[in-house]
């Protein structure tokens, strides 16, 4: 049972940067970002090629790929969702379907269909009493909690995130008290595109790199996100815990490779019973 706790709790981190990404892009822009699985698969493949194709260490090739894919990020609201900012939810939803197309397909045509890894050494896993850690989990969890240390810092202490959750609360009243849109979705992407870009490496350094990682991830990520809210982005990460150890714990009474269907269940039940997410408000609309 120990050891599947501790596997769940990996597998909530590897799902709580993204469901993060996208639920902080919600909040801003209310569009759920359906490329964010793409997202994952392109800032994964720009960290291998720092790593294997240029040699730098793994966590100077993750710092360079996660600032290049912030930049591609804005890049890509720019030219694809900038110019429908002012159409519904739905088109932008629409919109991010063929980004995610898109990046998927140039993924493959540039580095084809093989999986890859990166350039890590092998080590052994450490072993406290009857649960076993290797250093992939270890790297995990140091990563993904400096990182939410880091988001809560910036949400609670700077003037960026207090912009942030102005424009997320009422965007004309933040118009009114001089704070640019502009400028707060562009902080948006990039900090969401780092995320993102952080959890691709962690992904593929959990499994491996290879084109389709980015739509596994896809349904969890949404679940996740829903879960705990998703106009909350802080709750997405209590979300996607929840789920990453309801997962495990599934296999104590299914084969593991039909934990889907606990996501699935989930996702069904939320949408259901409580849409607006177990740490989110109800929706309101005049």
């Amino acid at each position: 049972m120990g050891q599947l706790l501790v596997n769940g709790i990996v597998t909530g981190l590897l799902l709580a940067l993204p469901a993060l990404a996208l639920s902080l892009t919600f909040s801003v822009l209310r569009f759920a970002n359906y490329a964010i699985g793409s997202y994952l698969t392109c800032g994964a493949y720009l960290v291998y090629v720092g790593n294997v194709v240029l040699g730098l260490p793994l966590w100077l090739a993750a710092g360079g790929g996660a600032v290049l894919f912030s930049v591609l990020a804005v890049a890509i609201d720019w030219l694809a969702y900038r110019p429908l900012r002012s159409r519904s939810g739905v088109t932008l939803l629409v919109a991010s379907m063929g980004v995610a197309i898109a990046l998927e397909n140039a993924i493959r045509f540039l580095a084809g269909s093989s999986p890859r890894a990166y350039d890590v050494a092998v080590a052994r896993p450490l072993r406290l009493g009857g649960i076993r850690l290797n250093h992939e989990q270890l790297t995990i969890l140091a990563t993904v909690v400096v990182a939410l240390a880091a988001v809560w810092v910036i949400f609670r202490f700077t003037r960026l995130g207090r912009m942030m959750r102005a424009v997320a609360d009422n965007p004309d009243l933040a118009a009114v008290r001089g704070i640019t849109r502009a400028r707060v979705v562009a902080a948006v992407w990039v900090l969401s595109g780092i995320l993102v870009a952080i959890a691709g490496v962690l992904v593929g350094l959990d499994a491996n790199i290879e084109p389709q990682m980015g739509w596994t991830y896809l349904l969890p990520v949404f679940t996740a996100a829903i879960l705990g809210g998703i106009a909350n982005p802080m709750a997405a990460v209590a979300g996607a815990l929840t789920l990453g150890i309801a997962e495990e714990l599934a296999t104590l009474v299914m084969p593991v490779h039909y934990r889907m269907i606990v996501t699935f269940l989930v996702m069904a039940g939320l949408l259901l019973l409580r849409p607006w997410g177990l740490f989110g408000t109800r929706w309101i609309t005049k």
